[in-house]
């Protein structure tokens, strides 16, 4: 049987590997130049592989729980088994995030490409795929320069929008609307937000560890300031969340009580009255940060001493430190984008084999799918999944 892979990023590596069996031919055609070069990205170039927390609440999508399948048939512990065989030593890190222990994406790609290889996968680069039809029960794949080739079975993995210097255009869309699926609204997501630049910019490359909540999801971790607006992974997680949402609104001291916080300042204006306010905050936050929600607050000018503060200005500052709003303007663009929220409905495939229920013998699986996750792993733990069990299924016989 032939099987053609559109697309050579982790889930089409992945889907060709796993179909590789009972002497089928596999076919791996990628429009970049050399296969994977969204997933040396990844990880900021590290390759944060999966995630051993990845559940089902960690999905997003019209129907998150579509993952089910993936998560009974081919999960963390499956993931990992894989590519230990292949040579790869892993570590977990911080909040379950796993990376291999040579801490370079490199490796588990050319890992990858050293399997395809010695399973006999055929790989196509520079091969852009212009269009798939079906006659009877083949396949066609034509690409630009009318090259034509025939296969039994074909699975799409191209990806989605997200990142397009790295390979990804959305071409993948429109092979499967060809075929009558339906593609949701696309948004860029785990990408930076824009805010309203006057206080942002004035903080550019200050990191704080802090709870931002957008509308009614919240996420706790490093937030770096920049000029457009805030960056890091709570910003990311939350980032296909805006819409709708109006502010950001960030607690820079969330291990800590608003009665907490105010008691602290309260002691401080006690012990150090003296002090000028653009010093008040020495020792206890950022002092550039503490001068923002000084001046936030309308506690300016900072040359004021801290004895000089009120109780009513005190509750505040403490206000603005449990909850600092920042005027939502947009996400930055495609091109620094790391997933595609939204894709390929998938109530038209079915989530044990990802087989179109409209066409038999076309498969789907990754980013191409209506299914985003959180930062930190999990997109690559739905790419892995869903590639080997499209690759899996594809390779059974009829």
């Amino acid at each position: 049987m032939k099987i053609a892979v559109i697309g050579g990023g982790a889930s089409g590596l992945m889907a060709a590997i796993a179909a590789k069996g009972n002497g089928n031919e596999v076919v791996i055609y990628e429009r970049e130049k050399r296969v994977g070069r969204k997933l040396l990205a990844t990880g900021n170039g590290r390759c944060n592989m999966t995630n051993i927390f990845a559940s089902e609440e960690n999905y997003y999508g019209t129907e998150p729980k579509f993952i089910r399948g993936a998560i009974e048939q081919f999960w963390v512990s499956e993931t990992l088994e894989f590519f230990s065989g292949c040579g790869v030593l892993w570590k977990e890190e911080k909040d379950g995030k796993v990376f291999p222990y040579c801490d370079s994406a490199s490796a588990v790609l050319d890992v990858l490409r050293r399997r395809a290889e010695r399973v006999g996968v055929v790989v196509l680069c520079n091969f852009d795929v212009k269009s798939i039809e079906k006659k009877g029960r083949t396949f066609v794949v034509r690409s630009y320069n009318g090259q034509a080739d025939e296969f039994d079975r074909v699975i799409v993995a191209t990806g989605g929008k997200a990142a397009p210097s790295l390979g990804s255009n959305g071409s993948g869309y429109e092979l499967l609307k060809a075929f009558g699926h339906k593609i949701t609204k696309l948004k860029p997501s785990l990408v930076q937000i824009k805010t309203e630049t006057e206080t942002v910019k004035k903080l550019k490359g200050i990191k704080l560890n802090a709870t931002l909540t957008i509308g009614d999801r919240s996420e706790t971790g490093e937030i770096l300031f920049t000029e457009y607006g805030l960056s890091g992974p709570p910003v990311f997680s939350l980032s296909a969340n805006i819409e709708g949402c109006s502010t950001a609104v960030m607690d820079i001291m969330p291990e800590y009580a608003y009665v907490d916080v105010l008691k602290m300042i309260e002691d401080r204006r006690k012990a150090d009255g003296d002090i000028a306010l653009e010093d008040f905050f020495t020792g206890m936050i950022n002092k550039r940060v503490g001068q923002a929600i000084l001046k936030d607050s309308g506690a300016a000018p900072l040359s004021r001493c801290a004895s000089e503060l009120t109780g009513h200005e005190l509750k505040r500052i403490a206000a603005l430190i449990k909850g600092w709003s920042f005027q939502i303007t947009g996400t930055m663009s495609w091109n620094n984008a790391q997933v595609t929220k939204g894709g390929a409905v998938t109530s038209q495939f079915d989530s044990t084999t990802m087989q179109s229920k409209l066409v038999k013998g076309l498969y789907a699986c990754g980013e191409v799918l209506d299914i985003d996750g959180d930062c930190g792993g999990y997109n690559l733990q739905w790419a892995w999944s869903s590639g080997y069990i499209a690759g899996i299924n594809a390779a059974m016989p009829v």
